[in-house]
């Protein structure tokens, strides 16, 4: 079983500088753009299906995606919702880093939290799944601290439209890729 995670296209607030977390801001014309451009790098390989965040900017995503490589959107997943940021979303990095130094406070979630969440939305996509290549669609924070817990490293951040493949071939997972970067032993096709 292979997983393609990708990240959502750019929002206005991305290109502010802003922290969405579970805010629902929605794609911009750049975000679609990125969309699009993740559909070349994802045929690359053969995708069963497409989730996502309920979130819209997720949603939308990968809506584009499905039309772009002609399978069907999948359902939403709850558990790939973004980290929330509490009272620091919508807030640029120099504010909320004066309030929540580390983003702690403020009702900002743990990324204990977060990675748990990731976790589990691999487990039962895996469990819906099984056996099959699933593109998945959902946030940077996300996607770069749940792989980063999978690879026992730490990734940079996560780029809007990227993909980063992860797989179970070996029985366990492994990080494959990040951002479209190989990290481990080649990707098996």
């Amino acid at each position: 079983m292979r997983l393609g995670f990708i990240r959502h296209g750019q929002t206005n607030w991305n290109a502010e500088s802003r922290l969405q977390g579970s805010s629902d801001i929605p794609l911009n014309d750049v975000g679609r753009q990125q969309a699009r451009d993740a559909v070349a790098m994802l045929r690359a390989g053969t995708w069963d299906a497409i989730v996502s965040s309920p979130l819209s900017r997720a949603r939308e995503t990968a809506e584009i995606i499905a039309a772009g490589l002609g399978i069907e959107l999948g359902r939403s997943y709850n558990e790939l919702i973004e980290r929330d940021y509490g009272q620091a979303e919508g807030m640029q990095d120099g504010e909320w880093e004066k309030l929540w130094p580390n983003k702690a406070g403020g009702g900002i979630e743990t990324l204990d939290s977060v990675v748990a969440r990731g976790r589990a939305a691999i487990d039962q996509i895996a469990a819906d799944f099984p056996g099959k290549n699933v593109a998945v669609v959902c946030h940077g924070t996300i996607i770069r601290y749940t792989l980063s817990a999978l690879a026992g490293d730490q990734f940079d951040s996560i780029l809007n439209g990227s993909v980063s493949l992860v797989d179970n071939d070996e029985g366990g997972w492994k990080v494959r890729s990040v951002n479209g970067e190989t990290t481990g032993s080649p990707l098996a096709q």
